[in-house]
């Protein structure tokens, strides 16, 4: 229970991550310049902990150490102790992350715990979660600040050189290629995809093993490969294989809340069975666009369930009465991780009556012993309705009638528990990524409020986090603040433009476009290419990356490329196209190495060396929506289209040449530079479609 006997600094900040160490006995500062000129007068070592408020083992770490008095008085004679909720300083993650990275030769996470130098902040040791005690093969947390402060009182000389070394190794990280980069190639694009299918499990889906993340990224580079194959008279099976058995495996697996839809962060195992029960804004956001697009592709009905369930998830639970997304869902509840979800027999047969029971029982596995534990039950999805009908010789459509009323008892009262915690700021990024999703969704489904629903937030965005031609990133309790980063440009045009194909909006283009020219004045390398993830005019820092290769996030820069690319070709601005090549190649030595991390970028190489189509509709709006569907289906993912309606108001440049006609639609199709000419009946539309559309 925490302690309000304390209250430190953190109590005036609007994260509720940082919110909750408020009451610590530790003397927390958020990141600012309060706690470096301390360190700085004092000649303190800084402590400096990241992480966030569905994190499961920063809880843990907070209620061993950080809530202990013995440690925090540790902790505040040693050192000068920094907080930071890596959701709103993604910076300072992603500076720090790739700094442990160098310092220990492994990966990092969250917690991670590092410890910096007084005068200029460069970290000189570190790890992730300490135990208050020892255990887990490592030392007790006051052991290591111990030994931590004597280190650094005792090896200033030795640390100055491995600072040196460091801040060397992060310049090294962003540099720009020794020499010219050669053509670009589509090289890459065969070796990601062999990678990638080299990596993936035939048995279970995914890639690798334990602990299973479901990458989207990667399923999406996937889906588009096999795509581009199909197009092209030689379908490549193995890359078909890979994405669509791995989604098939994540949306029947306990990755995936089989009762309110909407994914989990990861499966800690390889047979997604048992999640890490936090649920990311980020992550449903492009799960939701892949399984749309999954569905268009196939038409398989469990792909076109998942999405329309993590649609209806994400505006029910994460989307607030004013229109921004949330951000997270937590882990944990009543102290518990994945409490909220679990099971036990008695709770479920309480709930149904025999006939319902048994249908859930063989369908979820609650027939086999408990899955969570030892002790309880984490619905998956072990007996689809084919093998159930056989098994039970029920009829079909009683059948389903009995476990979608079980399913609907389930989630009520479930729904009646002690919810996790939901962080309620609004991240402009993420807001980005939803948007994305809920419009392709939408799109592919017909699903009008899924791109209602992006509607209203892109509305939010622009309404609170949009100031004086700028952006911010986070908005909470009515305040925004905090400069955004090159990830909220990018998701937010990246966003738009997926939305603006689901109807237009006067307005809407115009602030892609905005945010477009921010990009290129505030954040691009204009001697080496690519896009800094801070602005010219953010704080000074240890490092300003460069983000090339995807991590939880599609890389920044990838989709940079990708949407000034699009908004080339769409309004004839060359200075967009022009900032996308310069991208391409300042990566490509990146790429080239290690492609299979880069499939975002992968992406934006695909679409420079081969554009893809921009349609263009003009006409009354009711006909318009024949038009714009077709050019929806099937699943044709290199292909923009914009149904604009008669007396839309255009940015100036090439859309205002794109005129009505005398019929009720008139479409302009341009592959990259080229157009034809313009097609009034929609069978000629068909005719020009079919080149580029694969079969489903």
């Amino acid at each position: 229970m925490t302690d309000h006997r304390h209250t430190n600094r953190l109590v005036h900040e609007t994260s509720p991550y940082l919110r909750q160490h408020a009451h610590n006995p530790v003397d927390w500062y958020a990141w600012g310049e309060d706690a470096l000129e301390k360190a700085r007068r004092e000649g303190k070592p800084i402590l400096l902990s990241i992480g966030y408020s569905a994190c499961h083992w920063c809880h843990v770490m907070a209620h061993e150490s950080f809530e202990d008095e013995a440690t925090a008085q540790v902790m505040n004679d040693l050192f000068v102790n920094i907080k930071v909720d890596r959701e709103e300083r993604p910076d300072l993650d992603k500076i720090y992350q790739a700094a442990f990275q160098l310092l220990h030769r492994r990966a990092g996470g969250w917690p991670l715990t590092l410890f910096l130098a007084h005068d200029d902040q460069t970290p000189f040791v570190g790890g992730t979660y300490f135990p208050k005690i020892p255990r887990y093969g490592m030392p007790a947390f006051t052991d290591v600040l111990r030994r931590v402060s004597a280190h650094y009182r005792q090896n200033r000389q030795d640390l100055i050189l491995q600072k040196q070394a460091l801040l060397e190794a992060l310049r090294t990280e962003i540099a720009a290629p020794s020499t010219d980069v050669p053509d670009l190639t589509p090289d890459p694009l065969q070796v990601g995809r062999d990678q990638l299918v080299r990596s993936f499990d035939p048995v279970h889906g995914g890639f690798g093993g334990a602990p299973k993340f479901p990458h989207p990224t990667s399923l999406e580079r996937l889906l588009r490969h096999w795509a581009t194959s199909v197009q092209r008279d030689e379908p490549d099976r193995q890359a078909e294989t890979a994405a669509l058995f791995t989604l098939r495996k994540m949306a029947l697996g306990g990755v995936y809340d089989q009762l309110g839809g909407g994914f989990y962060r990861y499966s800690v195992d390889a047979e997604w069975q048992i999640p890490h029960f936090e649920k990311m804004l980020y992550d449903n956001g492009p799960l939701l666009a892949l399984y749309g697009q999954a569905w268009r592709a196939t038409q398989d009905p469990l792909f076109r369930a998942v999405a329309e369930e993590t649609g209806e998830w994400a505006m029910r639970e994460m989307q607030s009465p004013d229109g921004g997304y949330y951000a997270t869902l937590d882990a944990d509840s009543e102290g518990e991780e994945g409490k909220f979800y679990l099971w036990t027999l008695e709770q479920v047969q309480e709930l149904l009556d025999t006939a319902d029971y048994s249908a859930a029982a063989a369908h979820y596995g609650l027939n086999r012993p408990p899955n969570f534990e030892d002790r309880a039950w984490h619905l998956r999805v072990v007996a689809e309705m084919p093998e159930l009908i056989q098994r039970s010789g029920s009829d079909a459509t009683q059948l389903a009638g009995r476990l979608a009323a079980a399913r609907r008892k389930l989630l009520e009262a479930r729904s009646r528990r002690v919810w996790p915690g939901r962080d309620e700021k609004i991240l402009t990024a993420w807001n980005g990524l939803m948007i994305r999703g809920m419009a392709i969704a939408g799109r592919h489904l017909g699903r009008a409020d899924f791109a209602a629903s992006a509607e209203r937030s892109l509305d939010f965005v622009r309404a609170h986090l949009w100031r004086d031609g700028h952006l911010l990133a986070v908005y909470k309790d009515g305040r925004s603040r905090l400069n955004a980063y090159l990830d909220d440009y990018a998701f937010l045009i990246d966003g738009i433009l997926e939305l603006l194909q689901c109807r237009w909006r006067d307005g809407d283009l115009d602030f892609a476009l905005a945010l477009a020219d921010v990009l290129l004045e505030w954040f691009e390398d204009r001697e080496a290419g690519g896009f800094y993830f801070t602005a010219s005019n953010h704080e000074r820092l240890i490092q300003r990356p460069k983000p090339a290769h995807d991590d939880a996030l599609p890389a920044g820069n990838g989709v940079a490329a990708q949407v000034l690319s699009k908004l080339g070709h769409l309004t004839g601005r060359t200075a967009y196209l022009d900032a996308a090549e310069r991208t391409l190649r300042w990566a490509w030595p990146t790429v080239e190495r290690m492609p299979a991390a880069c499939n975002t970028m992968l992406t934006a190489l695909e679409e420079y060396l081969e554009p893809g189509q921009t349609v263009v509709l003009r006409g009354e709006t009711m006909a318009l929506e024949e038009w714009r569907d077709r050019c929806a289906k099937p699943y044709a993912p290199r292909r923009l289209t914009l149904p604009i309606p008669v007396g839309a108001t255009l940015p100036a440049g090439l859309l205002t040449e794109r005129q009505a006609g005398a019929t009720p639609v008139t479409a302009y199709v341009c592959g990259g530079s080229e157009c034809l000419p313009p097609i009034a009946e929609l069978s000629e539309l068909e005719h020009q479609l079919t080149g580029e559309v694969p079969a489903p």
